[in-house]
């Protein structure tokens, strides 16, 4: 594993990116725009800056890892001659199985094909290439850079030699590699998102408030932030795309998404990202205020 590319600059992407530029890996970071690319750099430049503020890098690894990092928006060019690639795409199905098509055409025999999907079945997606045995989920955690934590995700065909791979590389970006099965939602997913949904009908239905319920859980549970304050981190249309692909493999009402996480969705109201969630960003990205339609 020399030479890897990822497809997709956004969040993800940039910061799996950045992870292995860092670790010394020649990355090719593929996008269909220009300016999400140009997005992407500067994010990564962004986090770099900080890292050294931090004393955690000096500025020559900083030029290093900026070095191995090359763009490109033509797909073809950007995988051609890669070993490892890493889709981090956004997490709509008929995209990635695209996506996953177009990379079995152009990509060498033996290279083999990540996904960092939060919840779409990587055996759904193997079975659209020629190599389902090379296909594996590679789920990191955001923020990419500072978690530990890769989900390892195996297919119904996926080899153990590619699993192994996967596993060892995710060793020597400084992970901690967990490998699990190939059922919606993973681990993660499968219990954070009923203990964020559940959070939401618990708001939905007047038990308390946005600030009341983070407060609940970060105290009385440990929690680094609220769930709903997660919820707004994360996106809550990726939360709501989640808990839909739970509940259409699972087929349990467990799993159905809280009304008022589709109607925020709906309105746009989409967390951090928008400016607006179960808190008001527009003054701050930190969950400070809370939303004026929850007061």
């Amino acid at each position: 594993m020399e030479q890897i590319a990822v497809i997709g600059a956004g969040t993800m992407g940039n910061g799996i990116a950045h992870v292995f530029a860092q670790n010394g890996y020649k990355v090719n970071l593929v996008d269909i725009s220009q300016a999400s690319l140009d997005k992407g750099m500067a994010n990564i430049t962004k986090n770099l800056d900080r890292m050294i503020s931090k004393k955690v890098i000096d500025e020559a690894k900083k030029e290093a890892t900026l070095s191995n990092i090359t763009t490109y928006t033509n797909l073809k060019e950007g995988v051609s001659n890669t070993d490892l690639v890493v889709e981090a795409a956004t997490e709509n199905l008929d995209i990635k199985l695209q996506i996953f098509k177009d990379l079995d055409k152009v990509c060498k025999a033996d290279t083999i094909l990540a996904t960092n999907t939060s919840s779409i079945s990587i055996t759904q997606i193997g079975a659209v290439t020629n190599r389902s045995e090379k296909v594996i989920g590679m789920h990191f955690m955001n923020p990419v850079p500072i978690m530990k934590l890769v989900e390892i995700i195996r297919g119904y065909s996926t080899s153990d030699e590619v699993t192994e791979t996967i596993m060892e590389l995710s060793k020597k970006l400084g992970k901690t590699p967990t490998e699990v099965n190939d059922y919606p939602g993973f681990v993660a997913n499968r219990i954070l998102m009923p203990m964020i949904n559940e959070s939401i009908e618990t708001l939905y239905n007047g038990v308390a408030g946005v600030g009341e319920i983070d407060t609940v859980m970060k105290l009385g549970m440990a929690h680094p932030m609220g769930p709903l304050q997660l919820a707004d981190f994360i996106g809550l249309d990726v939360c709501l795309s989640i808990l839909n692909v739970m509940y259409d493999g699972f087929k349990n009402p467990k799993y159905a998404p809280c009304p008022l996480l589709v109607n925020m969705v709906m309105a746009g109201k989409l967390g951090v990202k928008s400016g607006e969630g179960f808190y008001d960003y527009s003054e701050s990205r930190k969950a400070e205020n809370v939303s004026t339609q929850f007061k």
